[in-house]
């Protein structure tokens, strides 16, 4: 399941295949984004086994995109 909340996207799976398909999803939404508003980076943090969000963050360069993990 993806939602999407301002700039956040949240991605919540329960296997390999679906985390990898719906965050390649949310990855590309967030680059459509950031491409028109060229001004952010995309931000994909780890919350749990199956739960990243993706963000547009202006803490990371326009163009790059950061992983981390936060649990």
């Amino acid at each position: 399941m993806i939602t999407t909340a301002d700039l956040t996207i949240t991605v919540t799976a329960s296997d390999p295949v679906s985390i990898k398909n719906q965050l390649d999803d949310a990855v590309t939404l967030a680059m459509a984004r950031a491409m028109r508003d060229g001004s952010h980076g995309i931000l994909i943090t780890q919350n749990g086994y199956g739960s990243f969000t993706v963000t547009l963050s202006d803490a990371v360069p326009f163009g790059v995109t950061l992983e981390r993990r936060d649990w």
